[in-house]
């Protein structure tokens, strides 16, 4: 054979191997690829399974499944030794069961600041053609918030003097205000009155309430507090106050009136003007007024022996329970009394329970529920179960109270997360 044809010989068998090589690797790679495409969609169709079961069951179970896709996504991690993009960690929150709040019942005095001037009630305006109040012709109502007036912000009743100081003559004005939540335009023309010779709006207005209650609870992990467990309204319009910002303060129960059929009681109690401030009111609701406590309320080992769990309306039952509240001073004490009923609710509502004050001493004391021990905390079984909110005009033994879940709800305790409490409450 001559040089060239082995050559062409030895060419030829490279080639080949080459080519061998080539579809070899690229059997392989073709293979490695599907394996890998499948192990990336068994991975995604894991997930989706996952993930489809976090968002069922009770919350237990959710719980439990979402461990279980955690350790699912460390062990496919580690594996791949990659991570997944867009994927993210959801903080595990617990159910509203597992809140533990310390029960208040202590006597508090309450100070609001209204969102602008409500308006309370009429005056006439003396002029020379005779008396008129020029609020009450421009068709503003006992009730309506004034918020402002020809587009300027009436935060008080200094702010409104400050500005009619400055009308000396009878000049329309553009009122904005809130009636029931709704917003409106008014106009007002004030009149001259001929006794001072100021205009005047014709209008008593106030812009502040104070008033006492009973604390219902304290979360030591927020801070936040209830109080109350129904709404705040005005004494003289009864609206409920729209409150622009306020404080609570500690007061002291100086003497009972007692109450009778027909005639509600009364505590009697005091705080003075610049009292210090325990904490802010942020809403007046339905369900009470709710804010944030003084960070030095109460002491961490105060919290670690009051904190109790917490009932939804399906644990309370018919039967024996006590209310804290205060009948003397400042000091707390437990008293007995029967719930009636629990009666369920779909939607949250003032009137759940039914009670029953048993305890004699605090029926001798009250003669039963009385104004100012309203946010008085239920305990039944070890668990706050709700607060006391009404009295029986003509049973003032007997009254309604609200379920502890619905003042949850609205102090936003409902989603917090309270797996680190005996962590924190123990440092």
């Amino acid at each position: 054979m001559n040089k060239k044809n082995k050559l062409g010989v030895v060419f030829g068998w490279v080639l080949l191997g080459f080519l061998m090589i080539g579809f070899v690797t690229g059997i392989k790679a073709n293979l490695f690829v599907s394996q890998l495409s499948k192990h990336t969609e068994m991975i995604h169709a894991e997930r989706f399974q996952l993930r489809a079961e976090l968002t069922s069951g009770s919350p237990i179970a959710m719980l439990t499944k979402k461990k279980k896709l955690e350790a699912v996504h460390k062990w496919k991690e580690a594996e791949q030794n990659d991570t997944v993009a867009g994927s993210v960690s959801l903080p595990v929150l617990l159910p509203k069961k597992d809140l533990r709040l310390i029960p208040g019942g202590q006597s508090i005095g309450v100070q609001l600041n209204t969102k602008g001037v409500l308006v309370v009630g009429y005056h006439l305006v003396t002029t020379s053609k005779g008396e008129s109040s020029p609020g009450e012709s421009a068709g503003i109502r006992v009730g309506d918030v004034i918020t402002k007036i020809n587009g300027r912000q009436m935060g008080s009743i200094n702010d409104v003097r400050k500005f009619m100081t400055h009308m000396n003559q009878e000049k329309p004005l553009h009122v904005t205000l809130i009636r029931q939540r709704s917003t409106m335009e008014k106009k007002l023309t004030p009149i001259l009155d001929v006794a001072n010779q100021r205009c005047q709006l014709g209008l008593f207005i106030r812009d502040s309430a104070s008033g006492i209650g009973t604390m219902t609870f304290y979360d030591p992990i927020s801070g936040s507090y209830g109080a109350l467990g129904h709404v705040i309204a005005d004494r003289d319009t009864g609206q409920p106050i729209m409150v622009k910002n306020g404080r609570i303060v500690r007061s002291i129960v100086q003497a009972i009136d007692r109450g009778q059929e027909g005639k509600p009681g009364e505590k009697i109690a005091f705080f003075p003007k610049n009292a210090l401030s325990i904490g802010s009111v942020a809403k007046n609701t339905p369900f009470g007024i709710y804010g944030k406590m003084q960070k030095n309320y109460l002491t961490r080992s105060d919290m670690l022996q009051k904190a109790l769990p917490i009932a939804t309306a399906s644990q309370v039952q018919e039967g024996p329970a006590q209310i804290l509240t205060v009948l003397n001073g400042n000091r707390v004490e437990a008293f007995d009394i029967r719930i009636l009923n629990s009666i369920p609710q779909k939607h949250a509502a003032t009137k759940g329970l039914v009670l029953k004050i048993t305890d004699p001493k605090l029926l001798k004391a009250t003669g039963g529920i009385v104004q100012g021990m309203s946010g008085s905390p239920i305990i039944q079984n070890g668990r706050l179960v709700g607060a006391v909110t009404h009295v029986f005009v003509n049973d003032p033994t007997s009254g309604y109270g609200v379920h502890i879940e619905w003042m949850i709800n609205e102090a936003g305790l409902q989603d917090t997360q309270h797996s680190s409490l005996q962590k924190q409450i123990a440092s």
